[in-house]
């Protein structure tokens, strides 16, 4: 066994993982799994560049993590980072700064690798082999992967909780031509999706990230954030339906006051759950697999393939 730590920073969130990993199987044991919203792409759609306090909060949020990691005595560490940091002009900021912290570089992948590296996370436990589409709502991109075993066909696109909540929503509640701009990204992107994917074609639509597991935790009647009852949930299209028009008829107050909203997902999970439903609607799918598993497992699956 050898203990590993992967850590993810996206968009709105970063997130850590330190399992022991076995070379032999490829198999992962968790040990501490943690997020924390930083909000790095805060304004990045508007300005092209990071926000010295989004920085700040990314690096303090860092210096927790790398006590953490010092603690569990990880010996490999693996860090990721998507949309913001390939966003921005200043992104040589954010590596120096990472570097400093944790002593290694982070890795600004591709929305392709970051596509492969969800889908291996969310599918390596479910069983069967059927055709399925993962789908990764982020904060700045959403990923599109199918694929069976392996990977067959992916594609990122711009559209993002925060991405659009910032493009788009000013009013509290959202007013209907600002919810129609968000759709019109939506159904855009949906479209440059299908050039590449095959997005109808899957028979089993898997969800990940906070957009998402959020929407389930309501969905389920949560009284708080539980995240082995969200893990492998199967969420009816018609809840997903019920649930973003109510997102999107509420007030920021009234989204706070629900008892599984993150504070950190208040202003934007009215994008996160159009996104959803919009690909609900474009696939035909009649429900939603939810997985608490993603990229941040598959960035540690990978760690642990690269010992073999």
């Amino acid at each position: 066994m050898t203990r590993v730590a992967a850590v993810d920073c996206g968009t709105n969130s970063i997130r850590l993982l330190v399992a022991d990993a076995d070379p032999v199987t490829g198999t992962l044991t968790e040990l501490d799994r943690r997020m924390t919203i930083v909000r790095l792409g805060q304004g990045v759609d508007r300005t092209g560049r990071l926000a010295p306090e989004a920085l700040e909060r990314t690096f303090a949020a860092c210096r927790e993590y790398a006590a953490v990691i010092e603690e569990h005595g990880a010996g490999k560490v693996r860090f990721v980072a998507t949309s913001a940091s390939r966003d921005a002009e200043n992104r040589d900021d954010f590596v120096r700064g990472v570097l400093d912290i944790l002593g290694v570089e982070p890795e600004v992948i591709s929305g392709e690798e970051e596509a492969e590296f969800s889908f291996t996370g969310a599918t390596k436990e479910l069983p069967g082999d059927e055709e399925r589409l993962v789908v990764d709502i982020g904060g700045g991109s959403t990923e599109f992967v199918t694929g069976r075993a392996h990977v067959e066909a992916a594609r990122s696109v711009d559209i993002g909780c925060v991405r659009l909540t910032e493009r788009h929503l000013r009013s509290d509640p959202p007013a209907p031509a600002e919810l129609a701009a968000v759709r019109a990204d939506i159904e855009a992107a949906l479209d440059l999706a299908e050039k590449t994917v095959p997005i109808r074609e899957a028979r089993t639509l898997v969800g990940l990230a906070g957009s998402v597991t959020t929407v389930a935790a309501i969905a389920l009647g949560l009284d708080a954030y539980d995240s082995a009852a969200i893990h492998h949930a199967r969420i009816p299209y018609e809840r997903v339906a019920e649930i973003t028009r109510a997102l999107q008829e509420s007030t920021h107050e009234q989204r706070a006051a629900i008892p599984v909203m993150h504070p950190g997902r208040v202003d934007v999970i009215v994008s996160g759950a159009l996104v959803l439903l919009a690909i609900m609607d474009r696939t035909g799918a009649r429900e939603v697999v939810v997985s608490e598993h993603d990229i941040l497992d598959g960035i540690a699956y990978k760690v642990a393939e690269d010992l073999q």
